[in-house]
């Protein structure tokens, strides 16, 4: 990574901002190492370098041996104790959150289940959730730095308004004028599967991609797009609603109120229906003993179980799950040509049996036999994706624009 030299203004912010990240990503260096891999002068790094110290963003931690000079250099990283960093999601019956330091460390985590999604009850409980990490966060490693929520549902970035979620059934939520009622700190509101494409890009299974397509499969089907390393919203902050893409126009009616969105053929809610249809077909299957007993019990992970065990109803309906998910990604990568796509959300659980079906999809439908096919690959963040991408999401802010 070459970065731009200058002396004075913006340029040496720019400096110090990609000093600092060097610093986040590879982590101990010395002074001289930093000057070698970035381009800038050894006064340059020596003095920006000071900067940082002295405002305790970066601690020494060590020496080594430089082999060309033959003496001891100092190593530097990122000082955990300068503070900390709060991220949440609020999902259709939990809420998750994460606090981590000043180096992305988790420190503290909770996920609550929840029942009553009204607004007010469930900003309420995530209050209470963040001020209790807070304490813990600030006792820790300092003061809190900055706040991160992430919501299934249609934001609008500038206001930090929630316009639509309709999963959970909210419209017009002013989430952020909530929250900074109670926290003097910058506030990010984003959409949840793409605060978790931030996730997986920065601590997940894409590290090391930038162009980067994340779908989020579970109550509804959400998704991020990474483009250059960039998170992408569109021009309005609404870009990756792609489980409202229409696949079957007289299809069955979304929570959105329009027919045969994405999420209806291929979210956890259709998975549900392909058993409860089987079962009332009179089909054999492990799960019927399951339902008798508790009609509300059915499970992902049960589904999974029972495909495991060669279970023929489980079996066909996460292949036709998986047929569909691959019909729509395949329209995803068409648009966007990623180098990666990341499988995440509830039904990631069911990968090994998902995975097959969609690579089987995506074989049917190249367009160029030879041509190079993106990475298909299982998220690994799990259901700390979102959370974690919004702590992803105040690095970069800070990493970009240091606040010395």
């Amino acid at each position: 990574m070459k970065i731009k030299t200058g002396n004075q203004g913006f340029l040496r912010r720019q400096n110090l901002a990609g000093i600092f990240q060097y610093l986040y990503e590879h982590a101990p260096v010395s002074r001289i190492e930093l000057a070698r891999l970035t381009g800038l002068n050894k006064a340059t790094v020596t003095n920006l370098i000071g900067d940082l110290l002295e405002n305790k963003f970066v601690r020494e931690v060590g020496t080594t041996i430089d082999k060309r000079a033959g003496r001891r250099e100092v190593l530097l990283a990122i000082n955990p104790q300068r503070g900390c960093f709060l991220s949440a999601e609020l999902g259709v019956g939990f809420i998750s959150i994460i606090c981590t330091n000043f180096a992305a460390e988790v420190i503290w985590k909770k996920r609550q289940l929840v029942e009553n999604l009204e607004p007010e009850f469930l900003l309420a409980e995530t209050l209470r959730l963040l001020k209790k990490a807070r304490r813990i966060g600030e006792k820790k490693s300092g003061m809190l730095q900055a706040v991160a929520v992430g919501i299934p549902g249609l934001i609008d970035q500038k206001s930090g308004t929630v316009l639509f979620a309709p999963n959970l059934k909210w419209r017009n939520v002013e989430i952020r004028a909530v929250l900074q009622k109670h926290f003097e700190t910058p506030i990010f509101i984003e959409n949840e599967a793409t605060f978790a494409a931030l996730g997986e890009k920065n601590f997940g299974a894409a590290k090391g991609f930038n162009n980067l397509l994340y779908i989020s499969a579970g109550v509804g089907i959400g998704g991020g797009l990474i483009i250059n390393g960039q998170l992408y919203n569109g021009a309005s902050g609404y870009a990756s609603e792609f489980g409202h893409m229409t696949l079957d126009p007289a299809g069955s009616r979304c929570a959105c109120g329009n027919l045969g969105c994405w999420e209806t053929l291929a979210s956890q809610a259709a998975l549900f229906r392909e058993i409860h249809e089987a079962i009332s077909a009179g089909k054999s299957t492990l799960l019927k003993e399951i339902l008798k007993c508790d009609a509300q019990k059915l499970s992902v992970q049960m589904i999974v179980e029972a495909a495991q065990k060669s279970d023929p109803v489980a079996l066909e309906a996460l292949r036709k799950i998986g047929t569909f998910l691959g019909v729509g990604i395949d329209s995803l990568i068409k648009v966007f040509n990623p180098e990666a796509v990341v499988f995440g959300g509830i039904l990631s659980v069911a990968g090994e049996f998902l995975l097959p079906a969609i690579k089987e999809e995506l074989k049917k439908r190249w367009l160029l036999e030879n041509a190079s096919d993106p990475r298909l690959l299982l998220a690994d963040s799990g259901s700390e994706a979102a959370a974690m991408g919004g702590i992803a999401k105040i690095l970069q802010t800070v990493l970009a624009n240091p606040p010395i």
